[in-house]
């Protein structure tokens, strides 16, 4: 069943130039390594060529995934995104009442989340937890560690 997936702009630009250069280099390579192996003779013994194969598979699975991707991808209109509580792409400053730690995440779509930037899946715990509150609010999220108390200090389209 095909379902809906959302990106942001720059996210679906990245999935376009992946499939692009799946499409006109990986592919034209791969194709070229089956050449190659297959002119050493004996294809039921090289190994050469198997693996060549094998590779051709799992890039045609890789090209047709993303595709699919496409075909059901979503760009998020920001312009329809209320900036008063916290929704995807907000950018949320929070305080971990717990040990006083100020933290920063950008809560994005689940395939853009990349946590050493700060970018922090909206179907997370913590992301749950946050949708909807609105800047002083106090919340209790329960994460694998524990029940976490947060402040929203601030929020903010990044």
């Amino acid at each position: 069943m095909n379902q809906v997936k959302y990106f942001t702009k720059e996210g679906l630009e990245k999935l376009k130039d992946e499939l692009e250069k799946l499409k006109s280099v990986e592919r034209p390579a791969v194709s070229q390594m089956i050449a190659e192996a297959r002119e050493k003779g004996d294809l039921s013994e090289n190994a050469e060529y198997d693996a060549a194969k094998n590779e051709q598979g799992m890039l045609e699975l890789r090209i047709a995934k993303l595709e699919e991707t496409l075909a059901n991808a979503r760009v998020i209109d920001e312009s329809q995104l209320d900036d008063s509580k916290i929704s995807i792409l907000t950018t949320v400053k929070l305080k971990n009442l717990n040990n006083n730690v100020v933290m920063s995440y950008t809560l994005v779509p689940e395939n853009e989340a990349d946590i050493k930037n700060g970018k922090i899946s909206v179907n997370s715990p913590i992301a749950q937890g946050l949708l909807g509150k609105k800047k002083g609010e106090t919340v209790k999220i329960k994460v694998p560690a524990g029940l976490m108390t947060f402040r929203v200090e601030d929020i903010s389209r990044s």
